[in-house]
């Protein structure tokens, strides 16, 4: 598929000279860390605001983001913290996030970024998976994380640094830490090949793995995406703990922009932040974009956040000029696809675009075979700055790495010219707005009740969310749901999981359907369904459907 004002010969052009583009920007790239270029870019825009928390009332320049991320990596040093070091970060959107993150990287230590909303089971297996030494814990999580039960083995308690105010216990605060240091450079021998960050996403078979993300992953992945989105005032909803806010951070330090920063999405107040901060790239979730707001003409490009329909794309572009990028990324690979600025109406045909710079990319199919033009294939992806790996995972490393290509787990499809479409995904996963779910980690929650035989967790369409989670409840022989109330399965899953992650949706069924060979649960069948709330408890309504 093209736009239909464009000849097969135009397009081949374009294609042409944005491939060209990015070879030439790949060349042009100079190796940096995360902590060079903080300090360089307090040089080059020391007045310049690099960031402003709102809602906060907490802002800084990058001339003092430098020097804040100084005095906390000493601080940090002389609490004991050594390159190499994981140190969990459980904090909200607030200014000590960016502080901290730039500070580690100074050191050469590494931050483990956890979720705010996380039960205490789920804290005490990021800190114990990724052997955390120390950690650093909001006022507002101080609680569920001193609730963790076991406490991990590698963090003494003295190590955790409580930020906020202290509620009368002996932990020590940040603030202390930071009141006893100066703000002169960090000497400290960082590498572009060392970690940075290990950012847990949720896998497929069995709960999160930790991707290894160095220095050089960020470098790389902020550069190509300043090259795609050279604009200078940026909008971020997203927790600091998902993958998206760092990028959308360095990428306006690759700018020399300013990043507004919101605590959260908040449909009603969206578009007057845009128009009040003059915004001109943010994340754009499909459900503001479809409303019959009046666009700020301030705001020049979006991604389209959860998938936007081709007319959503063209009304934007041909009413309010502005440019809806699709692309495919992931935690692992980072950027995978772009749609450059000459090819942008590929947009409105539902491509991601073709390969991003620094990025080969390769279709196969069941068999390892590549997959011929126009035919799905599962995303094999190679280059530079990709993930070093999933931490201790040597087993799940071995699965999804045939040789220097990651497998991505999603279906895709390419044309003669090297666009592509997403398909779909191989991954057992649920996709709830900003978060994904894997299907098995809500599924081995579940299954502790005793009463339970098996489950199976898969998605269902919801306008709101994209998708939420149904599962399906096997009880054992001789039960029947009168036997296991759904409030039970409720408040056990509430105990144990974030509150995304809690099913909405239950069901009940004497057996799921299975294969006949390797008794898998054939959640394909699950989700054929044509009438999947039929039956159902409502966890949201409080009601049988």
């Amino acid at each position: 598929m093209t736009p239909n004002n464009w000849t097969s010969s135009q397009l081949h052009d374009r294609v042409a000279n944005a491939l060209r583009r990015s070879e030439v920007l790949e060349a042009a790239y100079e190796t940096t860390t995360v902590g060079q270029l903080v300090s360089m870019r307090a040089r080059t825009h020391a007045s310049t605001t690099a960031v402003d928390i709102f809602e906060r009332s907490e802002r800084a320049t990058y001339s003092e983001m430098d020097r804040r991320s100084n005095r906390y990596a000493h601080a940090l040093r002389a609490f004991g913290v050594r390159k190499g070091d994981r140190v969990g970060v459980m904090l909200p959107n607030r200014i000590e996030w960016l502080s901290l993150w730039f500070a580690v990287a100074k050191l050469g230590a590494v931050m483990v970024p956890i979720n705010v909303c996380y039960t205490p089971r789920e804290v005490e297996y990021i800190i114990s998976d990724a052997q955390a030494k120390f950690a650093i814990v909001d006022e507002c999580a101080w609680s569920v994380f001193c609730a963790m039960d076991p406490w991990p083995q590698e963090l003494a308690k003295e190590r955790v640094i409580l930020v906020g105010q202290p509620f009368g216990g002996t932990a020590i605060t940040l603030h202390q830490l930071f009141k006893s240091v100066d703000d002169s450079p960090v000497d400290e021998d960082v590498r572009p090949e060392d970690l940075l960050t290990i950012q847990y996403t949720s896998g497929t078979t069995g709960f999160p793995k930790g991707c290894m993300l160095t220095h050089d992953y960020w470098g790389v992945a902020s550069y190509v995406s300043a090259y795609l989105l050279p604009v200078k005032r940026y909008l971020s909803w997203a927790s600091f703990s998902y993958i998206s806010w760092p990028l959308i951070l360095l990428n306006s330090y690759g700018q020399g922009g300013t990043v507004y920063v919101a605590q959260q999405i908040d449909a009603s107040q969206f578009m007057d932040w845009v128009k009040n901060f003059r915004i001109e790239w943010c994340p754009l979730p499909r459900l503001i974009a479809e409303r019959d707001d009046n666009v700020p003409t301030n705001l020049k490009r979006v991604w389209q956040y959860d998938g936007w329909s081709a007319q959503t794309v063209r009304r934007y572009r041909e009413q309010f000029a502005v440019r809806a990028n699709n692309t495919y990324g992931s935690t692992e690979i980072g950027l995978g696809t772009q749609m450059p600025p000459n090819v942008a109406e590929m947009n409105e045909v539902g491509s991601v675009g073709f390969r991003s710079p620094f990025r080969e990319l390769r279709l196969v199919n069941d068999d390892g075979v590549p997959t011929r033009v126009g035919e799905t294939g599962e995303l094999w992806v190679k280059g530079r700055g990709i993930f070093r790996g999933y931490w201790n995972r040597p087993d799940a490393n071995a699965d999804c790495f045939e040789g220097e290509w990651f497998k991505t787990g999603d279906l895709l499809r390419h044309d003669e010219l090297g666009f592509y479409w997403f398909v779909g995904r191989r991954k057992d996963m649920i996709r709830r707005f900003s978060q994904n779910i894997a299907a098995c980690e809500v599924e081995a929650i579940i299954r502790e009740i005793p009463e339970i035989a098996d489950v199976a967790a898969v998605p269902v369409r919801d306008d709101k969310w994209g998708e939420e989670v149904k599962i399906y409840v096997e009880l054992k022989k001789g039960l029947t749901r009168a036997d296991l109330q759904v409030e039970r399965i409720l408040d056990h899953a509430r105990a144990r999981l974030a509150v995304f992650k809690v099913p909405r949706y239950i069901a009940f069924t004497p057996t799921l359907p299975r294969t006949v060979t390797s008794n898998k649960v054939l959640k394909r069948e699950l989700m054929a369904d044509r009438n999947p709330l039929s039956d159902t408890y409502d966890a949201e309504e409080n009601r049988w459907r």
